[in-house]
């Protein structure tokens, strides 16, 4: 099989930034050829969670995405934290988010946002049963509204192109699947 992967010869750090990293790579290709300038923005990796309570609604929220200029309909998720497991990231985030709480959340889908130019993973979960238990929670620039929806109405958000961040409708499609609902 041939060779694809490229070897790193050097890295310098152009920016370091509590949410995002840029790194400028020298590579060299299998057949030897030399890339001088290859641009990584580092990330931190998330989690996101298709969320469903306990009398069987997913959990939506919009909030402001300001590299768009949008609000934007998405399920919850975020950051994971320095030495925090995915699993427990994603309890947390829901908890913030929403003020639900999730005991049952299963890992369905490990993706790399855009591996051409980033580095980070987002973990995919399938959250089931939450109860609320508090008020959201949220970060200094968050402002983040909660929607309860039906199965049905998320699917027709989905048909209807209203979810536009990739990455949550394709945590929707991976959960609607593995639910026997697509």
């Amino acid at each position: 099989m041939k060779e694809l992967n490229w070897k790193t010869c050097s890295s310098e750090y152009i920016h370091k930034g509590n949410w995002a990293t840029l790194r400028r790579d020298v590579c060299e290709m299998p057949d030897g050829r030399v890339v001088d300038d290859y641009y990584v923005l580092e990330y931190p990796n998330w989690v996101n969670a298709v969320a469903i309570t306990d009398d069987n609604k997913i959990l939506m929220v919009s909030q402001y995405r300001h590299a768009a200029n949008i609000v934007s309909l998405e399920i919850p998720g975020g950051v994971i934290d320095d030495g925090e497991l995915p699993e427990d990231a994603i309890k947390r985030e829901l908890l913030e988010e929403t003020g639900y709480q999730f005991d049952d959340v299963v890992l369905v889908s490990t993706l790399y946002p855009n591996p051409s130019t980033a580095n980070n993973v987002c973990y995919g979960f399938l959250a089931k049963g939450g109860k609320k238990v508090n008020e959201q929670s949220l970060d200094e620039h968050e402002e983040i509204v909660v929607h309860e929806m039906t199965i049905a109405e998320v699917k027709q958000a989905l048909l209807e192109n209203k979810i536009p961040q990739a990455l949550h409708s394709s945590a929707l499609f991976y959960a609607l699947v593995k639910l026997g609902g697509l």
